[in-house]
This record gives structure tokens, sequence and C-alpha cells, in this order.
């Protein structure tokens, strides 16, 4: 039963298709990224970025070479997309595009999170049998068929994001309508519609049919008689995210991925008329698949888990924001911080506030003032700049943030020296302070 689950040969137009849409929307964001400022407002302005701790070794090029460095993951999209050299172009831009999420947590976005993992999943999958480049130079690539796993991994993988997301929303702040009412004054400014966001129906809109649709989408595409129906509401919601949330490419993305709900033969007959449609029933069973099943499972039990951490880590997470990367909670909470830096100088007996504008960007600055491991992260990067001045200091913030709207309560202990401490990567930060404790 599994091995027909896993294995059976289908018919793989869907993964022809959206290996092409995949490779174009992963050129139009790198080069996106360089005409809109991205690039340069991100890694190449900033004195230094806030890398993921313990990838320090991830930094930006310097001066401009960041733009070839754009430019060139651009060239790997294309190859994806026209499937030339395939296995070299999503393997290269898989790796380059990790590195640059990795190294700066400025633009820290659950989109790209989920680029890299689907990037990861593209590389495994005989995504070039056909209407490739590499196929014209070798024949003996083609294939109109592929195992039926290569179809359950995309549905699988979106089943978990979209699962989780719909439920991180259960929460107070957004089931009653605070949080969507945020988010719909924040784009007040924006010409045409802005006024329109205001209505008093767009909140319950962007509340309740945030969880519904994130929880429902999977099943209803997956159901032959709600399937046209459930397209129809992601063609909906997508392009509604694209042109309020302005989120890049995901929501073409998500698009995309209904290839691989509707049949084979809809998809050929839309996009690849010439290509002969498998009909057979093979299976195909494969001497690794006890390690494919392997590794399947080790990688969704992580997918699984790591979404959930967070209850298992000190306090609320929208407060603390401890486990809050890579678990597909997105706008969730609006947050302020008034936050400042003193430093103790023991070298030379001084003490003094410091000036964030000498060392961050505005984007950088908010960052330090609400996030606690970038809080830690610039206190390290001033411990090390007096240390090869050959000081010895402490670092101290005195912080109390907003999270939506609501009163400011201190966030951290205020006697404690932040740059001495070790920073603790799976449990919590002893010297931030507890929600409900002021």
């Amino acid at each position: 039963m599994l091995d027909k689950f896993l294995f059976k040969q289908i018919d793989n137009s869907s993964l022809i298709v959206f290996r092409v849409i995949f490779g174009l929307l992963c050129f139009l964001e790198s080069v996106g990224a360089i005409f809109t400022g991205w690039v340069k407002k991100t890694l190449i302005d900033p004195e230094f970025t806030f890398n993921f701790i313990g990838l320090d070794f991830l930094q930006p090029l310097p001066g401009n070479w960041m733009y070839a460095y754009y430019v060139i993951m651009g060239l790997f999209g294309l190859g994806i997309m026209l499937g030339y050299k395939y296995r070299l172009s999503i393997i290269s831009f898989t790796i380059m595009w990790s590195a640059t999420y990795f190294m700066q947590k400025a633009s820290y976005n659950n989109h790209y999170y989920l680029l890299i993992l689907l990037c990861g999943i593209m590389a495994i999958l005989p995504a070039n049998k056909y209407a490739s480049i590499d196929v014209k130079t070798k024949p003996s690539l083609k294939s109109i068929s592929m195992p039926s796993w290569c179809k359950w991994i995309f549905v699988i993988q979106l089943f978990i994001v979209y699962t989780y997301a719909s439920v991180a929303k259960i929460y107070p702040d957004w089931l009653d309508l605070t949080t969507p009412k945020l988010l719909m004054e924040g784009k007040r400014h924006l010409p045409i519609i802005g006024e329109f966001l205001q209505n008093d129906f767009m909140p319950y809109l962007v509340g309740y049919g945030g969880i519904l649709y994130d929880g429902l989408i999977i099943p209803l595409l997956l159901f032959k008689p709600t399937r046209k129906l459930a397209f129809y509401g992601s063609l909906f919601f997508h392009l509604f995210n694209s042109i309020v949330f302005q989120v890049g490419i995901f929501p073409f993305l998500a698009l995309a991925f209904s290839l691989f709900f509707f049949e084979s033969k809809k998809i050929r007959n839309i996009f690849l008329k010439k290509k002969t449609l498998y009909t057979g029933n093979e299976i195909s069973v494969k001497s690794y698949k006890l390690i494919l099943i392997g590794l399947g499972l080790v990688y969704f039990t992580i997918q699984i888990i790591l979404p959930v951490r967070h209850h298992f880590i000190k306090d609320n997470v929208l407060w603390t924001e401890e486990g809050h990367r890579l678990s597909w909670r997105m706008m969730l909470r609006s947050k302020q911080g008034a936050t400042f830096y003193k430093i103790k100088n023991h070298t030379k007996d001084s003490t003094f506030r410091v000036n964030l504008n000498d060392y961050l960007t505005r984007k950088q600055q908010r960052l330090a003032s609400t996030k606690p491991d970038v809080m830690w992260q610039f206190s390290q990067h001033l411990k090390e700049e007096h240390k090869q001045k050959g000081d010895s200091i402490s670092v101290y913030i005195t912080s109390s943030l907003s999270v939506n709207r609501k009163a400011y309560k201190k966030f951290t202990n205020p006697d404690i020296d932040i740059a001495n401490q070790e920073w603790n990567y799976f449990g919590h930060a002893s010297w931030l302070l507890p929600y409900n404790s002021n």
C-alpha cells in the first residue's frame, strides 16, 4: 500500500510547469531585490548585519559586491526555469539564498524561509525531465512521469505551513480583531484602496477569513467537488495579500502550488499541449526507498516540531519572540519599544548612553528595541568594539514594550550586564522580565 502511495508513477506535467514558474519567481525575487533598493538598504548600507546567532561567518560581501551576488543568483533562477544544468542551478540558488537569509534578520520573513525549504525540495526532484535544455542536450533524460511522492511532498509541506498559520491566529488579540484592525490601519496610506480598507467589515475578513482560509484550503483543494471553488478563493486571497501587504513573490508562488491539486490532463492541456500524457499504472520502487522514506520522516518531524517549540519556553512568544522564527507565525502582532543602551566602561570608569544612530539603520534600531536576540547581539558588538580599544565594558539595557498598542511594560532587567551573558539557543533569556510581572 505504501509503495503504491509513494512510488506509483504519475504524469509529471504539474512538476514541469511548477519548475518553470518557480525558476521565474526566483529570478524576479533576485533582480527585484536590486531594483527596489532592498539589497542596498538591507545588505550594503548597514555598518554590520544581525545574522542568525552562531552563523557569524555569514557576512555581506564588501562594497557593492552584493549586487553581483544577486545578479548571479538571478541567473541561477533562470537556469532553474529553463532546466539548464538544473541540479547545479537549483543547488547553487539554494545555497546563495539561504546564505542571504541567515546573514541578516532586518528583513526576516516566513516566506523567505519557505523559499529555502522549497529550494531544498526542488533540488531532489526530477523537475528537468521535460521541456528543459538539459533534455535537449541529453535526450535520454526525458520522462513524462514521476513517482507520486514528488507531488505529496508539496502537499504535506503546504498542509503544515497553512495549518500552523491558522492555529497561530487563534489567540485573544486576533480573535477580538485588535491585530487585524491594526493591520488595516497600517494600510490607510495606500492609494485608491487605503480608505476602503478602513471599512468595518475588513478586520472580520482579514481576521476570521485568514483563520478559515489557512485551516481549510489544503483539504478543500484535495477534495474534487470543492477544488475549483477553493482555487478561486486562493486567487482572491493571494491577490489581496499581494496588493495590500506587498509580500513579494509569495502570493504567486502559493497560487502555483495549485498545479499539484488539479488533474494532470488539465495541466497538460493548458500548459504543455504537445506533451504525451502518462496514463500508465507502473509502480517503480527504487532500491533506496527506505533511505528516502527515512529522510522524509525526519524532515517532516522537524517541520512539525519547530513551530511548537515556543510552548516549551518560558513566557509568551508574542512577548519574548523566543520560538517565533521558523514557525509560520505571520503578521500576528505589532510591537513598539522604548529601549536605551547604557555602557559602563570599567577601564575608564565612565558611564554613558549609546546613540543608536551612530551604529544602526532605522530598521535595525526597531529590531534592537524589540527583539531579544538582536539586543544581545548588539551588546556583543559594543563589547567587541571597546575590547579592540583595550576597554572592558558592561552593557545594560532599559527597555519597555507595547504589544498591539497595549500599555508599555518593562521588558528587560536593567541591572543585568547583557554583554557578559551567554545566549541560550533553546531556552529563555533570564534577563527578560515576565509579561505579567509589571
